[in-house]
């Protein structure tokens, strides 16, 4: 018991209880959207050329988080003009970008010959290293996500719904798209030291997909994904401080976990 009550007021676990709380805040309903347009591919390549940011960040000296936000915006752009303008079917052309892109970032790393990175906790995460400036860019950045989704929820959950309809009511669709792109990129940038590229986008799916089992409504299913990413980021990083296993992967597990258990419930009947 003396342990938990000294781990619960360590400054390392409550830097990565903090961080890990603001991403499941927003994982819920930005997964939610990922979930029902079926963009988990999509998420998946941005979270492989986000390792470009920091082979950038590292040749060019520059803050290594900025960076990698920076580049992950780019190639969200990119990839939003290239799904307009397809001369390859989408799901080729983002296997070819996620797989191009994680390489070419590994191989720059390597040719730089830099010992500042530590790439297995960019690729698989390492949430009780955070510092205290990642936490301020962690925080800053969700809350600027959660605000943007506050406000144009209505908007995004229109032309998810029915695109073409949306556009002839007078929505922009094609700015709400990129819109829900760019805050998705964000959200993987500052999300590759908490649980890494390899496994932010399960944390994005796995819990909106275990919610939508239960839920009733589509605000429903965001706040239910939030509160299971809340739990398993919770429960990772206790059973990771006791069973002395990698944080990232411990709270991917216990999201697949509850993912398991909500099958095992009746299903809600909106979703039928």
């Amino acid at each position: 018991m003396n342990s938990f009550l000294q781990l619960f007021t360590a400054d390392f676990f409550l830097f990565a209880l903090c961080a890990g709380l603001a991403l499941a805040c927003v994982s819920g309903p930005l997964g939610s959207f990922i979930v029902w347009r079926r963009m988990s591919y999509f998420g998946d390549t941005l979270a492989h050329g986000a390792l470009l940011g920091i082979a950038v960040g590292l040749i060019t000296n520059s803050n290594p988080q900025l960076s990698i936000i920076i580049s992950s915006l780019i190639l969200a752009v990119l990839l939003t003009l290239l799904d307009r303008r397809p001369t390859l079917s989408t799901d080729t052309v983002l296997g070819i970008l996620a797989h191009s892109a994680l390489a070419l970032g590994v191989v720059v790393l390597a040719l730089t010959g830099s010992q500042r990175v530590n790439l297995e906790a960019y690729l698989f995460g390492e949430l009780l290293t955070i510092s205290g400036p990642d936490l301020i860019w962690v925080v800053a950045v969700t809350a600027i996500v959660a605000i943007v989704l506050k406000l144009f929820w209505n908007d995004l959950l229109a032309i998810t719904i029915h695109a073409e309809l949306a556009e002839i009511e007078g929505y922009k669709v094609r700015r709400l798209n990129l819109l829900l792109v760019i805050l998705l990129a964000m959200t993987i940038a500052v999300s590759m030291k908490l649980v890494g590229v390899l496994l932010i986008t399960a944390l994005l799916i796995i819990p909106p997909a275990t919610a939508r089992r239960v839920a009733n409504s589509p605000e429903s299913m965001a706040l239910i994904a939030s509160g299971i990413g809340i739990v398993s980021v919770l429960c990772g990083l206790l059973l990771s401080f006791y069973y002395d296993t990698p944080v990232g992967p411990t709270i991917v597990v216990m999201t697949t976990l509850l993912f398991i258990i909500s099958y095992l419930m009746p299903q809600a009947e909106i979703n039928r």
